[in-house]
């Protein structure tokens, strides 16, 4: 079904990914209706509604839904089950079932597996003393993790040795966790997949990703030569995945590169921060084709627009140096409109594109 411009894309969540599907959708002649329960979300500002509401207000969430044309959401971390209120009135995209599967990383990293993919080692944790037994299997060093609801580093304790174990228990306050082997690799880089309601399916050059405290902090494409193995086999996986779900929009896989090959880490059944660099960096940005892939629109061209691109977060205080990125003409600027610069908040991000000539092949 094609949702004509004119109508009204709801979309469930207020941050900054909101924020910057409602600027894309609004360029393709779309109305915005957010839903959040925040009282002046980021992305209400550039939005024509608003509804604020509970995650689990299945209620409101019909109510919403009834107010829209189609539905998509922005961020994973809400109820998933609720959301069945709101598919039930209006086309909801990607499917409930992504976000079901990418809220629980045991699930998760069991349905990646079933489909041939490779994630490191892991191990169930539902109490102190399968941690001993998975950590006798797993060995250290190992990382323990909540399986739902954790993001940017959050949810997760590290264990280097079998002493630590105590400590990282307690950390994660004795939710269901999974134990993670540690992964050596060379680097980590993510997909980036859209897949329309035909099933069309389209993938930008990956990026290479760099982490500092649990949180991405650049992003450059294309990732290199020294990827092109294990992004190539990265590929037959994310398309596998998105036609098994037969799903619709955006879905960004992060894996790490080894010796061995693509490592599966996580997947987002959304547009995602390591895609953030496509809105001056490729033809089309992750942000457009997940709007068109929803509203049943072909999807756009995905190549680079610049022989390299790099984006930088902004996160806590740094987004105090706005005034020394606007003075630079090689950078462009994304401020969220966030309020207080708490430390590990992603507060903006800053785009440049490589090897045009001139000023625009200066680097940071």
């Amino acid at each position: 079904m094609r949702i004509e411009p004119g109508s009204v894309i709801g979309i469930v969540g207020g941050g900054q990914l909101g924020r910057m599907l409602a600027m894309a959708a609004a360029q393709l002649g779309y109305k915005c209706h957010i839903y959040a329960p925040d009282e002046a979300p980021p992305a209400a500002e550039v939005s024509a509604f608003f509804t604020r509401g509970a995650w689990d207000d299945e209620v409101a969430l019909a109510r919403f839904g009834r107010s829209v044309d189609v539905a998509t959401y922005e961020f994973e971390n809400i109820a998933a089950g609720p959301l069945s209120a709101l598919a039930a009135v209006v086309p909801l995209h990607p499917p409930r079932q992504a976000l079901e599967i990418a809220q629980d990383r045991l699930t998760e990293k069991c349905f990646v597996r079933d489909l041939g993919g490779r994630p490191a080692s892991f191990a169930a944790v539902d109490d102190r003393a399968s941690l001993d037994a998975a950590l006798a299997e797993i060995g250290v060093p190992a990382i323990l993790k909540t399986r739902r609801f954790g993001y940017d580093g959050k949810g997760q304790a590290r264990i280097m040795e079998p002493a630590d174990a105590d400590a990282a228990w307690t950390a994660l306050k004795g939710a269901p966790a999974i134990l993670e082997a540690f992964v050596r690799f060379d680097a980590e880089f993510s997909i980036l997949l859209c897949r329309g309601t035909n099933g069309e399916t389209r993938c930008w050059p990956a990026p290479r990703n760099t982490h500092e405290d649990g949180i991405l902090a650049r992003s450059e494409a294309p990732a290199g030569k020294d990827l092109d193995g294990a992004v190539a086999e990265a590929e037959v996986l994310a398309r596998k995945i998105a036609d098994r779900l037969d799903y619709v929009g955006m879905l960004a896989i992060e894996f790490f590169a080894g010796a061995d090959g693509a490592l599966f880490n996580e997947m987002a059944p959304r547009v995602h921060n390591s895609g953030h660099w496509t809105i001056e960096g490729a033809v089309t940005s992750q942000f457009e084709n997940h709007i068109r892939a929803i509203c049943g629109l072909p999807l756009g061209a995905t190549g680079l627009a610049a022989p390299a691109v790099e984006m930088w977060n902004l996160v806590g205080r740094d987004v105090d140096s706005w005034p020394d990125i606007l003075s630079d003409p090689t950078a462009r600027l994304h401020l969220y409109g966030k309020g207080e610069a708490r430390p590990g908040r992603k507060m903006g991000h800053v785009t440049r594109l490589k090897g045009l000539g001139g000023a625009e092949s200066s680097s940071r």
